[in-house]
């Protein structure tokens, strides 16, 4: 009955009943109350306990279910996004190429009317025909596809056509060097057709590069080539030994695979510097 009572008993009372029976000198009874309100209270600390943790236990179940919605609305969202990307990207993707297939042919269109100007003002678009110092004739056609240092002059001149032959020797030995490069043809077109024949101009570029091409022709054929590259050349008074010096245009001329000048060099220009140029020439160079 005390057990079962105990259940309605405060603190108090039971300190004072635990107390009573000690004063009455009932130890052994007051030691069994005490064990069994021991067990009745942590009895009743489970049962409370219990109640309260299971409300708590429902929580990471409803926690779990709207974790599956809010993923669910997540991933939906995020392939929303990748489809939209994707169209997207489609789109912008093909308005490029219509604007760069545009584009292109717009530039091919100015690529080309550049280049008619170009042959429309460029020096050496005619032709010529020439006999070389073995005797063979050389006409314009011969040297397409190969760069070319040309250069003007006779072979009584002097200093000036020796130096300027012995400098476009030296630029084309240079550039030989460059494997990367292709070989560059060097000419000696005379002006001085009189007395440079093919005999003269066979002992005269031996003294220079091995690949030196000499070219002489009747008076006709060789201004006919001097025009094409607007060389002036005039013969001046013959001296008591029937010689003359002839005044004609100092310059090196580059000529591209096409055939047409591309640029030119005067007394001012070193071989190196002749080199380089001729160099930044090969290697931008785009055919027309």
């Amino acid at each position: 009955m005390l057990t079962a009572c105990s259940l309605t008993f405060s603190h108090q009372q039971v300190l004072e009943m635990l107390g009573l029976r000690c004063i009455m000198g009932d130890l052994r009874g007051g030691a069994a109350l005490l064990q069994n309100l021991r067990r009745t209270f942590v009895s009743s600390a489970v049962l409370s306990s219990r109640w309260r943790l299971a409300p708590q236990d429902r929580l990471p179940q409803a926690r779990f279910l709207s974790g599956d919605r809010d993923s669910s609305v997540s991933v939906a969202a995020k392939m929303k996004l990748r489809t939209r990307l994707l169209v997207t990207l489609l789109f912008g993707g093909g308005l490029l190429g219509v604007w760069w297939f545009v584009h292109s042919e717009k530039q091919q269109k100015l690529r080309q009317q550049r280049v008619e100007q170009l042959r429309q003002v460029a020096l050496g678009q005619g032709t010529f025909s020439l006999m070389d110092h073995t005797g063979c004739r050389r006409t314009k056609r011969d040297f397409l596809g190969n760069w070319v240092l040309l250069y003007f002059g006779f072979t009584h001149c002097p200093d000036i056509c020796p130096d300027e032959l012995e400098k476009l020797s030296t630029v084309v030995a240079t550039l030989d060097r460059d494997t990367s490069l292709p070989p560059v043809q060097p000419l000696f077109i005379t002006v001085d057709p009189e007395r440079d024949d093919e005999a003269a101009l066979a002992r005269y570029v031996k003294d220079f590069h091995p690949r030196l091409i000499g070219l002489t022709g009747t008076v006709e054929e060789v201004k006919h080539a001097g025009r094409d590259y607007r060389v002036y050349a005039s013969a001046g008074p013959k001296d008591e030994d029937g010689d003359y010096i002839v005044d004609h245009t100092i310059l090196i001329y580059l000529v591209s695979p096409d055939g047409l000048f591309l640029d030119y060099y005067n007394r001012m220009k070193s071989a190196e510097q002749i080199a380089d140029s001729v160099r930044k020439h090969i290697k931008n160079y785009a055919a027309l």
